[in-house]
């Protein structure tokens, strides 16, 4: 999917992060949270948020839809040339993403390819927010001459071949695939969000420490090891991290400046910029006659974006949810570690303490679920279609 659609910098957290953190001594293990902290971790939850379903895509939520996107998902088909699919860079067994510093498909591409996890938590999609949807971010890499190099033509061939796939479609969206060109690819883009939709994350560790915490339950909380106590301290304290890693995806949604604009730019990527700009011009955004909410409120902060020159260098905040299993980090891959992340963006003369460093890392380690890595997949149909 786009190189994608979503892990800024491993934070600009941890680029942010580092620099509030420099000079602050580790949290007494035995010291209790202020009021101040509680409320920000309070704030990290519950998990798993409600799922609510996508105005902007009719199909979302439905099964049959769902296993329609799962079929388009795997099948190399989607490229003319026969050997790429979404799950090409999208690999369940490495956290459905490719574990390289920058995604390639048919060509390299600027940018390191995101986890696919919780998408439905967010507003805009990709690095840059070029997309205002999840199935326009799965119908851009369709088009892409550096991913898929597909077009309409191509991608409605696919079920002309597969009448299978064709009866699925119909099913779903009540027309033939052959009908619109345009229309059709977009259905195509729908049906992969509907099943994108449902690669939530697990609970972890620390989500079972937080309604312990809230619930005041010692015997629960004794679980949970002392030194990833002290880093949740820090991140909700005096480290300042959950200024952007906030809300119970752990992500703010919002684009923030690469600390090294210089070193963080990868050819002629400019950040929130370009994305403003390609979002703006595309035929396919919530703007147009493919939204499919009829009180088209969602496509308001479309229309107000303007592309201002502070946007430059800009990049979204990325969830931290299983971000112990989904490196390189950055939005162009440059850390292969997390530790590496962590340190990203130190002042000249600052350090990260080695106690505090370890201390973030136990925390961030709490935050990867039963999964792991290794994402659930079966090869059964999720729901019978048609």
């Amino acid at each position: 999917m786009e190189a994608c659609l979503f892990k800024r910098s491993v934070l600009v957290l941890l680029g942010l992060m580092v620099t509030m953190v420099h000079g602050v001594a580790q949290v007494d293990d035995s010291a209790g949270f202020t009021q101040a902290q509680l409320q920000h971790v309070r704030s990290l939850g519950p998990w798993p948020p409600a799922w609510t379903a996508d105005p902007a895509n009719r199909v979302s939520g439905q099964p049959r839809a769902v296993e329609l996107g799962r079929r388009l998902f795997r099948d190399p088909r989607m490229s003319p040339v026969g050997y790429i699919a979404c799950v090409t860079c999208h690999q369940p067994d490495r956290a459905f993403t490719d574990r390289r510093a920058r995604a390639h498909g048919l060509a390299d591409l600027p940018r390191n390819t995101p986890t696919l996890a919780n998408l439905r938590q967010q507003r805009w999609y990709g690095w840059d927010g070029a997309s205002d949807s999840l199935w326009l971010a799965s119908v851009r890499p369709m088009l892409d001459p550096r991913e898929f190099d597909g077009n309409p033509t191509s991608i409605t061939r696919i079920y002309e071949r597969d009448p299978d796939l064709a009866a699925c479609y119909a099913a779903v969206f009540g027309a033939e695939p052959v009908r619109d060109a345009q229309e059709t690819i977009v259905n195509t883009g729908k049906a992969l969000a509907a099943f994108q939709e449902t690669m939530v994350t697990g609970r972890t560790a620390f989500d079972r420490y937080r309604d312990a915490l809230l619930r005041n339950d010692a015997a629960a909380m004794a679980d949970y090891p002392a030194p990833a106590r002290r880093g949740l301290q820090l991140f909700v304290g005096p480290a300042g991290c959950v200024a952007c890693h906030r809300g119970p995806n752990l992500s703010d949604g919002r684009f923030h400046a690469v600390l090294d604009p210089e070193a963080a730019r990868f050819g002629d990527d400019q950040g929130r910029v370009g994305g403003v700009e390609r979002l703006r011009s595309h035929p396919m955004n919530l703007l147009g006659r493919f939204n499919d909410d009829p009180t088209r409120a969602n496509a308001q902060a479309v229309e107000r974006l303007v592309v201002r020159d502070h946007m430059r260098d800009r990049f979204r905040t990325p969830s931290l949810r299983n971000v112990g299993v989904t490196a390189p980090y950055m939005h162009d891959g440059r850390h292969d570690r997390l530790v590496d992340a962590l340190d990203h963006g130190v002042p000249t003369g600052g350090a990260l303490g080695a106690g505090a460093r370890d201390d973030l890392l136990a925390f961030l380690d709490t935050l990867t679920d039963e999964h792991g890595e290794r994402r659930p997949w079966s090869t059964e149909p999720l729901a019978a279609c048609p």
